[in-house]
């Protein structure tokens, strides 16, 4: 009985863990606790059985995505047999859609996080994992021959022009989600992908 009751635990863990994941990325984390627990289908009190504090939580849930986004970028290279710079190609197709603009809950926790975390106080954990998760995600856009010679190798890669890159892709990804419902808004996709695939 008791196995079975810590399996339903961490099952219940998971679950606010992945809710809060999409509803932080949508609505920011200023989002409550008893409107979380809701949508995970979970009584308010389950939540301080679970986790320390609402902090503690968004500490858990910035490491949670930036994982998944590792994830995401090492399966698209093995779908692209290694080539990074397909998978690149692809990323970007992906990430300068109309559908990625829309769907903020699935998205990059990159442009949806970046407010929330830079209020937050310095010596979080979420910050830690924010800026770790920036510079992983700006290395798999980096040059696919200054990748791969180890942590050097990943630096090399952030520095030459996988910042760029990143910062390309996010700002163009904000300025579209705060021009939606506007032209402008499908201009500025377009215009950051062709600056992006014109450039290599």
């Amino acid at each position: 009985m008791g196995r079975v009751s810590q399996a339903q635990a961490e099952e219940n863990r998971r679950r606010v863990v992945d809710t809060a994941s999409r509803l932080f990325r949508e609505q920011g984390t200023h989002v409550s606790v008893a409107d979380l627990m809701k949508a995970a289908g979970l009584t308010h009190g389950a939540f301080y059985k679970q986790f320390a504090s609402k902090e503690a939580l968004v500490d858990e849930v910035t490491a949670h995505v930036f994982d998944e986004i590792a994830r995401r970028n090492a399966a698209g290279l093995e779908r692209h047999d290694g080539q990074r710079d397909a998978a690149q190609r692809a990323l970007i197709d992906a990430y300068l859609s109309v559908e990625h603009r829309d769907n903020a809950a699935d998205g990059c926790p990159v442009a949806a996080l970046a407010i929330d975390v830079a209020r937050g106080p310095e010596g979080r954990e979420a910050r830690r994992a924010y800026a770790e998760g920036v510079a992983d995600f700006a290395a798999f856009l980096g040059p696919a021959e200054a990748v791969g010679g180890g942590e050097g190798g990943e630096r090399v890669g952030a520095a030459e022009g996988g910042l760029a890159r990143l910062c390309t892709l996010v700002g163009a990804l904000v300025l579209s989600r705060g021009t939606q419902g506007s032209p402008l808004s499908e201009e500025i996709l377009a215009a950051a992908h062709a600056a992006l695939t014109e450039a290599g």
